[in-house]
């Protein structure tokens, strides 16, 4: 062997070298959880189930909405009014035989009222049915709500794990066209190439920069999506695994699941239940109302010349109200709230459309992604075989520098899209599970208590009083 061929098949194995020991450790990372302390997928929902502000903006949300029951049941209370006015009172009177008399009086009266309202159409009675729905059709949204901030998780972790993948893909991809540079400046010296593939080799060495620089980039907006999503920045992350064993088997089966399970369905559904009894609600207005008052009162007089100074006073009070006419804004408002109730059906309908539609997508791009993914392992192994193959054949004076720099490229180009499909792979699986409606905390097995809202639901539901809500604030 001439010392060029001994030199070129030196050269070639440290180029072989340099490229194979980053990218298996890069793959490594990918495939297998480091042996190291890492954070988990799991490990990082916890974090945002419990701190992220999307979410706990909903429950804050959802804890309002459970005071509408008992603004409702105060319908059925009576009403306790304490009442007292005391001052102070001039008095000039002119008598008849033209002497003056003056005084300063200090009267003052206490009384109480209490009203108690019998019959009133059914109002109250309405009103309460309207909040619990209104509750229930809440508590499916901060459900959706959820779905939506664990999905955000999952493709924030995601884009960090791919995007630390691709960075380290690209500064290998950058070391081996370095080195592959430098043994074209040594062979040029040599005069075994020309000076155009000493030029071609510093182009690809530039446009490795170039997209190391692009997936840098693209990585740091990762990491920040992360900490807005999960609560912190990222460390060192573990790789996650798919979640099909979690979905229904099939398509019917997914489709059937996601139009009874599905929050925003369920929400929409608990709506139009809120529609149908507003309805009633307005028609109360058309009905006569029964009511009853009791009061009692003491009014006290300091006038010296009243033969009364103290007066006492208790009544009872039944009252009934018919309404003969309002000027149409009864009916009006009924008539408003039977389109509402239409509206409201219709709503219903387009979010079942809606969901159908996202559960068949989900479905087809989770089974895209395995077809996309074992596509993208087979184009790894082939173009490292064929970059194995151009460069003996180089080193044997069979290709051109060109060659080898192309068959590089198309190994990078081959692994960042296995690096993508493998997180296209983690994200839809979880896609699909949210488009069922079934991505929640205790499907998963989270490690975190579960937040029930039916706890602070039931903590007010009857309170009769008190400003302080049950956390404190």
């Amino acid at each position: 062997m001439t010392d060029v061929a001994t030199r070129r098949a030196r050269l070639s194995r440290k180029a072989n070298l340099a490229w194979r020991a980053p990218c298996l450790a890069l793959f490594a990372n990918l495939v297998a959880i480091a042996p190291c302390a890492s954070e988990t997928l799991p490990e990082a929902l916890v974090k945002a189930y419990q701190t992220n502000p999307q979410l706990n903006a909903e429950r804050a949300r959802q804890r309002g909405t459970d005071e509408n029951v008992p603004q409702a049941l105060a319908g059925y209370r009576p009403q306790i009014v304490a009442s007292l006015s005391a001052g102070l009172q001039a008095v000039r009177n002119l008598l008849p035989d033209n002497t003056v008399q003056s005084a300063t009086l200090r009267p003052w009266t206490i009384g109480l009222t209490v009203n108690q309202v019998l019959y009133n159409g059914n109002k109250t009675a309405n009103s309460v049915r309207v909040a619990e729905f209104q509750v229930k059709s809440g508590r499916e949204a901060l459900r959706n709500a959820g779905q939506g901030v664990l999905l955000d998780a999952v493709t924030a972790y995601m884009n960090v794990l791919a995007g630390q993948a691709l960075v380290e893909a690209q500064r290998a991809n950058v070391a081996v066209l370095r080195e592959i540079q430098a043994t074209t400046k040594r062979r040029l010296e040599a005069g075994d190439v020309t000076p155009t593939d000493t030029a071609q080799a510093e182009a690809r060495v530039s446009r490795g920069l170039a997209d190391l620089n692009a997936a840098e980039v693209a990585f740091a907006i990762a990491k920040e999506t992360y900490a807005q999503v999960i609560g912190e920045a990222p460390s060192q992350l573990a790789a996650a695994s798919t979640v099909d064993n979690l979905s229904p088997n099939g398509l019917a089966a997914v489709k059937q699941t996601a139009s009874h399970e599905h929050p925003a369905i369920l929400g929409a559904a608990y709506d139009v239940d809120v529609a149908q009894t507003t309805i009633k609600v307005a028609e109360s207005g058309l009905l006569p109302s029964v009511s009853v008052q009791a009061s009692a009162s003491r009014a006290v007089q300091t006038d010296q010349t009243l033969t009364t100074t103290t007066t006492d006073q208790a009544s009872v009070i039944g009252q009934l109200n018919v309404p003969i006419y309002d000027g149409g804004t009864a009916a009006s408002q009924t008539r408003q709230a039977k389109e509402m109730a239409s509206q409201s059906r219709m709503v219903l309908e387009q979010v079942r459309n809606q969901t159908r539609t996202a559960v068949v997508s989900a479905w087809v791009s989770n089974e895209g992604t395995k077809v996309a993914l074992s596509a993208a392992e087979a184009e790894v192994h082939a173009a490292n075989i064929a970059l194995q193959g151009v460069r003996r054949e180089a080193a044997g004076g069979q290709r051109t520098t060109i060659d080898v720099l192309n068959a590089q490229q198309d190994l990078t180009n081959a692994r960042s899209r296995l690096i993508q499909s493998q997180r296209d792979r983690v994200i839809a699986s979880y896609t699909l599970l949210s488009a069922v409606g079934r991505l929640d905390v205790q499907i998963l097995k989270l490690n975190t208590p579960d937040y029930l809202p039916e706890v602070h639901y039931h903590q007010v539901r009857d309170a009769w009083h008190g400003l302080r809500t049950p956390s404190g604030q």
